[in-house]
């Protein structure tokens, strides 16, 4: 894997938790549902990848991240200004979701 590729990833995931506001500590219910979709998230990449890629935790989350954004966007969805995490909707709760899973210290995917 390009330390370029993993650098430019993991500023992606930082600059869109930043715009999702992330930093700012979430409400047990809404952990909750973002931790259920970050299982989500874990399985499907898990699954959907070589073993040898799940090494590459923040290439992978990034380009999910992307993918989701790109769909969402294509079906009208925007990226609000300011989230109301207690009425988050699917795309915003798996895209934070994708975000704290960057964030862990240890490896995204549990590889």
């Amino acid at each position: 894997m390009s330390v370029w590729r993993d650098f430019s990833a993991r500023r992606f995931l930082d600059r869109l938790s930043d715009q999702l506001g992330i930093a700012v500590v979430l409400a047990p219910g809404v952990l909750a549902a973002v931790d259920q979709h970050g299982a989500a998230v874990r399985d499907i990449l898990a699954h959907g990848v070589s073993a040898s890629a799940v090494a590459a935790g923040a290439v992978l989350l990034a380009g999910y991240a992307r993918g989701v954004l790109d769909e969402a966007v294509e079906q009208g969805w925007r990226l609000p200004a300011i989230v109301d995490w207690a009425n988050a909707d699917w795309t915003t709760l798996r895209l934070a979701a994708v975000c704290h899973l960057a964030r862990r210290e240890e490896p995204a995917l549990g590889a």
